[in-house]
């Protein structure tokens, strides 16, 4: 781990596993925190906030996320290999969100901004009390940041919080999910031993406990938690965080709806059904939910048959694999319950739905699709996290509108249509932090990132994103 500026072991001498979801073979171990850890962690980055001017050296901070980024570079193919093993997720998708897209801009864009970003602005004078006043609204960073992360996406999540944590002159404790710890260790051997950032600054904690992390809520020295996961979790980190009045970044679940408009060429719409088994459906911003016009119902389904039992997956290690496991076994008790729960409500297993048999060893779940489903029933309105897609008829535009936005969640949708303007207008209507149009994808340092209602709280990314970890002070005084 990283705390204080030292690579260390834990106090106990603990190590937990860090298993390979692919094979089901010990991968090797990684230290074990208890909360003595996480307060020392914590105290650690309070003391490098308050008394060293990491907060207002604009230039240094510039300086040392270029030489993190340099440092990340040296060492991307390790870090190719590392998530393969550890994540279970495919080659392919290394070269893309799991590690070529974040490595490309998660901390290039942070830096550039530093030097862009209005830290300072002057409003035109003003009366107040009588007194005619001179007036500036200035950004400063918020503080101590605890950085929470989860499995699906670890390397990708965690650079694109860092990034804006560090370039808006905050100090991080980042806590890494247990199943995928050693792309974080990575993160914070390279932090000590290739950067001039200052012990304190960066901290890295690994546990297999949640409620070490759990102390980064409760903490009256962390000023904000930065939280993607489970709305579950999201909304634990809120009641326990009410206390101390933590502001709260939460990117949270997902039961996204991609729309397929009568006019919309069909074959090529529907193979954005195929997201599902992208990375085994880990992911929180993936369409689980298919919308078909019922005219057009019945030939949707059997391209759909088609494309899925085409789907190449299995050992991660082949590049032309693009679904792996899933992380654990017990995310996939958890998505085989809901596949169960599918059949037994009424809707119609099309294809999957169980364990390879030619994969006996490792977390695998067949690609699986549910059709004649009804947007009421459990699968369609609660996150499964794995290779699942549920297939919905809709009458006309409004009534796909409803059911869309018929869901607790508000993360991502898609929607396709032969016309742009009748996509863009349906999209506009669809209560989601981002829509995919015409298979487009939202996606990127610079664009802002997130959810409405139970899908979280604030914007990853963008000039959004590195507002949320600034707070704003207003200055006057009287004019001369």
């Amino acid at each position: 781990m990283l705390v204080d500026g030292e690579l260390v072991e834990a106090d106990s001498g603990k190590r937990f596993d860090n298993i390979n979801p692919a094979t089901e073979q010990l991968l090797g171990q990684v230290a074990d925190a208890s909360t003595v850890e996480m307060r020392r962690a914590i105290a650690a980055a309070r003391r490098a906030f308050d008394t060293t001017d990491w907060s207002t050296n604009h230039a240094f901070r510039k300086r040392c996320l270029e030489q993190l980024q340099d440092a990340l570079e040296s060492e991307r193919e390790e870090l190719r290999e590392e998530l393969v093993l550890e994540v279970g997720c495919p080659r392919m998708v290394t070269s893309g969100p799991q590690l070529d897209d974040p490595l490309e801009s998660a901390l290039r864009y942070p830096a550039k901004l530093i030097d862009e970003f209005p830290w300072e602005t002057d409003l035109p004078d003003g009366m107040a009390m009588g007194v005619l006043n001179r007036r500036r609204v200035r950004k400063e960073p918020v503080g101590v940041v605890g950085a929470i992360v989860p499995w699906n996406f670890p390397f990708e999540v965690t650079l694109n919080k860092l990034g804006q944590i560090l370039a808006t002159g905050n100090t991080v404790v980042l806590k890494p999910a247990p199943d995928t710890p050693w792309n974080a260790t990575r993160i914070g051997r390279l932090v000590a031993e290739r950067t001039d950032i200052p012990p304190g600054v960066v901290n890295v904690v690994t546990s297999a406990d949640h409620l070490v992390g759990e102390e980064l809520t409760l903490s009256p020295q962390v000023d904000l938690v930065s939280f993607t996961g489970s709305t579950a979790v999201g909304r634990r980190i809120m009641e326990k965080g009410a206390a101390t009045m933590k502001r709260v970044f939460l990117e949270l679940g997902g039961k996204s709806a991609t729309i397929v408009l009568d006019d919309a060429d069909l074959p090529s719409a529907l193979m954005a059904g195929l997201g599902v088994c992208y990375h085994a459906g880990q992911g929180c911003a993936v369409q689980t939910r298919m919308l078909l016009p019922r005219s057009r119902y019945a030939e949707g389904v059997e391209v759909l048959k088609a494309a899925f039992a085409a789907v190449p997956y299995g050992d991660p290690q082949r590049p032309d694999v693009m679904m792996g496991p899933l992380i654990s076994a017990r995310q996939r008790a958890r998505v085989l319950g809901y596949i169960e729960k599918g059949v037994a409500e009424g809707a119609t297993l099309a294809l999957g739905g169980g364990r390879p048999e030619h994969l006996p060893t490792g977390w695998y779940v067949e690609p699986t699709l549910f059709t004649d489903v009804d947007n009421s029933m459990t699968i369609a309105q609660e996150e499964i996290f794995g290779p699942v897609l549920v297939v919905i008829p809709f009458d006309d535009d409004d009534d796909a509108v409803r059911i869309a936005n018929e869901s607790v969640y508000g993360l991502s949708g898609g929607v396709f249509s032969g016309s742009l303007e009748r996509s863009l207008a349906v999209a506009r209507r669809v209560r989601t932090g981002g829509m995919c149009v015409n298979g487009g994808t939202p996606y990127g340092a610079d664009l802002p990132f997130g959810g409405y209602k139970h899908s979280g709280i604030g914007r990853q990314n963008g000039t959004l994103g590195f507002e949320q970890y600034l707070e704003t002070k207003s200055l006057a005084w009287p004019k001369a």
